[in-house]
């Protein structure tokens, strides 16, 4: 299986934080940054690079509570602990997989993305409520007890940054609500995906997140392919963090060189 330059994973986590971010090196306390991990990483991605850019645009725009409470809103730089983020064991090369067969994770159709390669999250024992949401490992066609389904999600600010500044509209008299949105067609989060060119090798990237989404926490929206976590304003930083910690989490991102 081939491996994904890690320089290029640095790239790739640069582009859905919308932010320099740069590998720890020699004790935590020296660096100047602040510092990406499994807990915040959506939060940073989903929240804090769409509220960054409404302020820089929109000087009296309202930003979401969380983001605003949180010190990276407003910088460009974050650290991290390769060691701590990223699970290689874990990592799987979808480029040349051809298998389109549809399967199901928590009780939900879940096919597999074929032509992007999966760089794995460390997630394995980081919850309280034990693994039971990732399913059990190893390839299989069936849902297991406690699983949660997989969804997928791109990060464009041009296509994802009225999600926390207004009501999201996908499509002609269909208004959703306000809060994350992501999808269980690889296809459809492609098209909200960021790109980047990787100065490590000259290639053009595409890169969204892999997550599991709580099946309670989640609303399936007129159009079935959108899943809403919701988020009604005036929700309060804490609501909102307890809100997203409960309902979706990422445990893979997605690259695909185009």
């Amino acid at each position: 299986m081939a491996v994904m330059d890690r320089n290029v994973v640095l790239e790739a986590l640069s582009a859905l934080t919308d932010s320099t971010v740069m590998p720890i090196t020699g004790s935590k306390g020296s660096n100047h940054f602040d510092e990406l991990n499994i807990f915040n990483f959506i939060v940073t991605a989903l929240l804090l690079n769409i509220s960054r850019h409404t302020l820089s645009t929109n000087a009296g725009a309202q930003v979401s509570s969380l983001a605003a409470s949180f010190s990276t809103a407003l910088r460009n730089e974050l650290s991290v602990d390769m060691n701590e983020f990223f699970d290689p064991q874990y990592d799987f090369d979808f480029t040349n997989c051809e298998d389109k067969s549809i399967c199901t994770r928590g009780g939900e159709s879940y096919i597999r993305p074929c032509g992007w390669y999966r760089v794995a999250l460390k997630v394995l024992d980081k919850y309280p409520d034990g693994n039971a949401w990732l399913g059990t490992d190893g390839w299989r066609s069936h849902s297991v007890a406690g699983e949660w389904p997989v969804s997928y999600h791109g990060t464009s600010i041009e296509s994802a940054k009225g999600i926390f500044t207004s009501n999201y509209r996908a499509g002609p008299r269909q208004l959703y609500g306000r809060g994350i949105y992501s999808t269980d067609d690889i296809e459809q989060a492609s098209g909200y995906s960021k790109e980047f060119i990787s100065k490590t090798n000259g290639k053009k990237y595409r890169v969204i997140m892999q997550n599991r989404i709580n099946p309670q926490m989640r609303k399936v929206c007129e159009r079935q392919d959108y899943w809403l976590i919701e988020i009604p304003d005036g929700t309060s930083p804490a609501k909102e963090k307890e809100i997203v910690e409960k309902s979706i989490r990422p445990y893979g991102i997605l690259l695909k060189q185009v």
